[in-house]
């Protein structure tokens, strides 16, 4: 048995608790984890809330992230006492994931913990901040450099857009933050923010076509304001998507990929393959900060999971969550 949160769906309807598990609920897999530390992200607060059907198999123990240390293993990559990383794959959604002190996942969808981190320093980063370095990779190899111009940000305060801002800054790019808390607006020129748009400046909807202004765009948003950016990036620049906060739909036109020759990356950091995951961590720890990346870290036990989540998605929520999985 070991502690984890656990979601079920049955005739009384959809609940997600904190209990004991018995280790039968996990899932087929060659490699077994005692989870250190887990994370809190928006799709993990779809999942235990509810709001969205995130979850596809029940039980389920959520959570999309986790590290942790290896203490079983048929795969001959990882062996007892290794220190990994998982991130996506469909954990937490129709695998078993990290929300509790015991895992077990193929041996394939894991990362060695890279050096430059601690496990807890590696979940304050998540599929957030592991997303975020994804995004900044798009950008990169499009060709986008500091002197081409301003980079937008949208859902600055959230964690992707914490974690991308705090990026680009140290990259040398100049930095232009969307949030809708101007109150967070020290905060986010302490990450690097060159400055602060409201986001109602793009949250509306607005012309199919723009005064040019961003050289690249990190857009966690969707909806009217991934619409509205695309619709004022600048020539021959691009925006790399990534999340849906205000919404999955996409109101705009082909103005912008036409008459601009805008470039629209979708980043996916759910399957992306094992090269590419070990850039990004590798990225993360040349590039990411560590004292910025503790100045957007709040630190949660087990049991404080599930109330943090409603949080998190009624917008309370500012940078990272990291879950101690043993308190």
């Amino acid at each position: 048995m070991f502690k984890g949160i656990l979601i079920t769906k049955d005739e009384a309807g959809y609940k997600a608790q904190l209990q004991q598990i018995d280790e039968a609920v996990l899932p087929e897999g060659d490699v077994t984890v005692r989870v250190e530390w887990s994370t809190l992200n928006y799709k993990d607060g779809l999942a235990i809330t509810g709001k969205a059907p995130v979850v596809r198999r029940f039980p389920m123990v959520p959570g999309i992230d986790f590290a942790g240390t290896v203490t079983a293993s048929a795969n001959p990559a990882w062996t007892a006492g290794d220190k990994v990383v998982l991130n996506g794959w469909g954990v937490g959604e129709t695998h078993c994931g990290g929300l509790a002190q015991m895992a077990r996942v193929k041996g394939d969808w894991l990362v060695a913990l890279p050096a430059a981190f601690t496990a807890r320093q590696a979940m304050a980063i998540g599929t957030a901040g592991y997303t975020a370095m994804l995004c900044v990779l798009a950008l990169e190899k499009h060709g986008i450099k500091p002197a081409d111009g301003e980079i937008l940000v949208t859902g600055a305060n959230g964690g992707v857009g914490s974690v991308a801002i705090a990026l680009l800054a140290k990259l040398g790019y100049t930095v232009v933050a969307s949030t809708g808390r101007p109150a967070e607006a020290a905060h986010l020129k302490a990450l690097g923010a060159a400055d602060i748009i409201d986001r109602n400046e793009l949250s509306l909807p607005g012309k199919p076509i723009g005064k040019e202004r961003w050289a690249g765009v990190v857009d966690a948003v969707g909806s009217h304001t991934l619409a509205n950016a695309c619709a004022t990036t600048r020539y021959r620049g691009a925006v790399a998507a990534c999340g849906l906060a205000q919404g999955m739909d996409f109101p705009a036109t082909v103005a912008p990929f036409i008459l601009r020759g805008v470039t629209l990356y979708g980043i996916d950091s759910v399957m992306a393959p094992l090269a590419v995951r070990q850039e990004a961590w590798t990225r993360l720890g040349r590039d990411l900060e560590i004292a910025k990346l503790e100045s957007i870290t709040r630190e949660i036990g087990l049991g404080e999971a599930i109330a943090v989540a409603a949080d998190l998605l009624e917008g309370k929520v500012r940078g990272r969550v990291v879950v101690d999985v043993n308190r």
